[in-house]
């Protein structure tokens, strides 16, 4: 089966673009554009770094409920944008819990934080913990866990169904990351506005009821995943039992608000009928 509504990426106003749909076993549904062409991420780094830091968890290097941050915050804080640091400077502006603030500056304390931990700098980490096991031999991060990762659709489809159906992870813990933390705390969503509630789990975005969002208007409430500044999203949606990588290198702009909506939803009715 190959998803003919993968082709609609050929109108987006971008140089470059590529995406696939994935379900959990691993079956790639379809792919269209250079699917091993290496993309800029931006902040889908995050889920790829949060992975790691579970990892971290699993072994006993790190507690999600250990300090780390701003006085008062946690792993889990950090993870889940309610440390109260700033977006992009290590100061807080609120105290834990308060706000959902968005935050690159919090996924830099916890790649310190996992780093100092294990003794292994956190790009290695990531690596060994991640990349490796699930032969994304293609994917490095090359600085900030925030937002320098660079990888391609390809390896992303494996990412996509690691998450789906955990293997590094117990799944438990992957249900976890998909669950909302701090529930009814509201926040802005960076390109979308403010959103109350604005819900995270662990390094994953929630979709839940917000309102403009990136995913489709068909997407489930449970749909999660991350869309980055580069033009780039990784969604999953549990009800429909799939996931979609799509990577362009173009920055997020209004023309992303504008295609990424009907994109999703044409996938998700190709896949169901």
């Amino acid at each position: 089966m190959s998803l003919q509504s993968l082709a609609l990426i050929e109108n987006w106003p971008v140089p470059t673009a590529a995406a696939a749909v994935v379900r959990a076993d691993g079956t790639v549904l379809g792919s269209h554009g250079p699917t091993g062409h290496r993309f800029p991420l931006a902040s889908v780094t995050k889920p790829l770094a949060a992975y790691a830091v579970l990892v971290a968890y699993e072994e006993g290097a790190i507690e999600l409920d250990e300090p780390a941050g701003p006085a008062g915050s946690t792993v889990r804080h950090l993870l889940a944008h309610t440390s109260g640091l700033a977006f992009d400077e290590h100061r807080a502006m609120s105290a834990p819990g308060e706000r959902r603030l968005y935050s690159n500056a919090g996924f830099e304390v916890l790649g310190d934080h996992v780093a100092k931990a294990t003794d292994i700098p956190f790009a290695e980490y990531l690596r060994q913990a991640v990349l490796a096991p699930l032969g994304m031999t293609a994917t490095t991060l090359d600085g900030s866990p925030a937002k320098d990762g660079v990888s391609t659709v390809d390896d992303l489809v494996r990412f996509a169904a690691e998450v789906q159906a955990p293997r590094l992870l117990d799944p438990r813990t992957v249900a976890e990351a998909m669950t909302v933390q701090y529930p009814g705390t509201k926040g802005v969503l960076p390109g979308y506005g403010h959103q109350n509630p604005n819900d995270w789990g662990l390094g994953f975005e929630i979709r839940d009821s917000k309102s403009p969002h990136w995913t489709g208007k068909m997407s489930s409430p449970g749909t999660f995943g991350h869309f980055g500044q580069s033009g780039t999203f990784l969604w999953i949606d549990p009800t429909a039992g799939l996931a979609c990588v799509a990577l362009t290198d173009r920055p997020f702009g209004p023309w992303a608000i504008e295609v990424w909506t009907p994109f999703t939803d044409a996938v998700l009715a190709e896949s169901r009928g």
